[in-house]
């Protein structure tokens, strides 16, 4: 039976058969959207770009962040309860690096289309 809303019907129904076959599972959906959740506070993005940068404390990265240690640190909890940064105690510091070198790439791709985007204006 046709379908009177499209008139590409044979098309769309192979796309959505292949989707369909290829598509996230509900539970692996909801873990990626978490992670662009993550990256969504631009608090929190100021702090993993600076982590890209190189392994970091707090008091550093609230000078780089230009926040309040309150601030940077509930943000780190986040991050770290998230599996985007981790710590490691050094002395009486604590630094912090990025967890996965994934988020590296989800970043830099983030910062290309960044890019993109002002060419087409």
């Amino acid at each position: 039976m046709a379908n009177i809303y499209c008139d590409r019907e044979k098309e769309h129904a192979l796309t959505v058969q292949r989707v369909k076959e290829d598509i996230m599972l509900t539970k692996d959906a909801e873990k990626v959207s978490k992670i662009f959740q993550m990256l969504s506070d631009a608090g929190r993005l100021k702090i993993v770009l600076a982590l890209l940068k190189g392994d970091m404390c707090v008091y550093h990265l609230i000078e780089v962040c230009d926040g309040t240690q309150s601030n940077v640190s509930h943000q780190l909890r986040i991050l770290k309860d998230n599996g985007i940064v981790k710590s490691k105690r050094l002395g009486k510091n604590v630094e912090y690096s990025i967890a996965d070198e994934h988020i590296r790439e989800i970043v830099e791709m983030g910062k290309a289309h960044l890019l993109c985007m002002k060419g087409k204006k």
